[in-house]
């Protein structure tokens, strides 16, 4: 069993086992499904998926192919605090594609991080695929949290981060004219950081399982979330 994962129609898609004390087979990170063709739906249903936890906004859900295997529930919690006067700060200051608002967002608005932990921790038995459109920032705030739960490295936690990067460069037209890493590169030199030094600095200031139950997760959910990507509670 490997953590990349090739399921036809998508680009991004990798298990998280094998960072930390995550096992494989347990959680996987991906973009939006939304191409992904039936026989990578097959791919999914075969790896054990029986969950997909849906980050993104009401707004971005369009209308797919009915190609989901019956079995397959979808559970969407968007990670997006929209409305708040942080999200059309930080809209203006990152376009939230960048490490830059993580720390902010877990000291301002934790709910929807919660929410889509929970959505984990209590998903049927089964893997449990996360995504929301391009699977880089919310689905890296969303990875950043089970990873450090898992005990991961910040240092692999960052090299999972920048996977990203380089697997959507096979669509350059899902991030423009210029290659994301370079523009969110520049944008975070300007404010004297790194892609690096933001996630480093995000990682170390999460004290876990603190922040979880201090933000309302409760212990049996904890429970069955580390049994869930770790095998043990």
């Amino acid at each position: 069993m490997s953590r990349e994962l090739a399921w036809d129609g998508c680009v991004n898609v990798r298990d998280l086992g094998g960072l930390g004390q995550a096992r494989l087979g347990a959680v996987v990170r991906m973009e939006a499904p939304t191409t992904l063709s039936e026989s990578g739906w097959a791919s999914a249903w075969a790896y054990g998926v029986r969950t997909v936890v849906d980050l993104r906004s009401p707004e971005e859900y369009k209308q797919e192919p009915d190609l989901r295997p019956a079995g397959m529930t979808t559970v969407r919690t968007p990670l997006d605090p929209l409305g708040t006067p942080f999200y059309d700060h930080w809209l203006k200051v990152d376009y939230l594609a960048s490490p830059l608002y993580y720390s902010p967002q877990l000291a301002e608005h934790p709910e929807p991080v919660i929410a889509a932990v929970r959505a984990i921790a209590t998903a049927a038995p089964g893997c449990v695929v996360f995504h929301c459109a391009g699977g880089k920032d919310r689905t890296g705030l969303l990875a950043l949290i089970l990873l450090t739960l898992a005990s991961a490295t910040p240092a692999d936690i960052v090299a999972d981060y920048l996977l990203t990067y380089a697997r959507m460069k096979t669509r350059p037209q899902d991030f423009g004219d210029r290659p994301q890493l370079d523009v969110i590169t520049e944008l975070l030199a300007t404010h004297d950081t790194t892609i690096e030094a933001s996630l480093t600095a995000t990682i170390t200031a999460l004290t876990m399982p603190d922040f979880l139950l201090d933000n309302g997760l409760t212990e049996a959910e904890l429970t069955a979330l580390r049994t869930r990507l770790t095998g043990t509670a």
